[in-house]
């Protein structure tokens, strides 16, 4: 059975993922099937990216999305598109607007969220 899932790249303590089609029993980040999207958590807002048309494809043959994928899919809108495709809606509109909902949602992807402010005791230390 083909999952769709995600698979961690990034460095250390800095994860980002690969969306991609595996099978259910190959390894987290091990052999996959094919590549569908990238996700950065962190950012902010999230950077997602993803190529819904072959999403679409992979789930009309029966793949899973894992709880993960599916909490990316939700956020980006790609579940409720997808019920439109199976109600006989064109491919080649919900891509449209899935890129124009792309382009509003990654305003900019190299954004980063801000540091916690320091602390007033730890701020008149380093001053004095």
């Amino acid at each position: 059975m083909v999952r769709i899932r995600l698979r961690r790249v990034g460095a250390k303590k800095q994860p980002s993922f690969r969306v991609v089609a595996a099978d259910k029993e190959a390894p987290r980040d091990g052999r996959f099937i094919e590549n569908l999207g990238f996700y950065n958590p962190r950012t902010e807002p999230a950077t997602i990216q993803l190529k819904e048309d072959r999403i679409y494809d992979w789930m009309s043959k029966g793949a899973q999305p894992s709880d993960s994928a599916e909490q990316v899919f939700r956020s980006a809108g790609l579940l409720d598109r997808y019920e439109r495709y199976k109600q006989g809606e064109e491919v080649e509109t919900l891509v449209a607007e899935a890129k124009a909902a792309e382009a509003l949602r990654n305003i900019n992807p190299k954004t980063q969220r801000q540091a916690a402010p320091k602390k007033e005791k730890e701020l008149e230390e380093v001053e004095e």
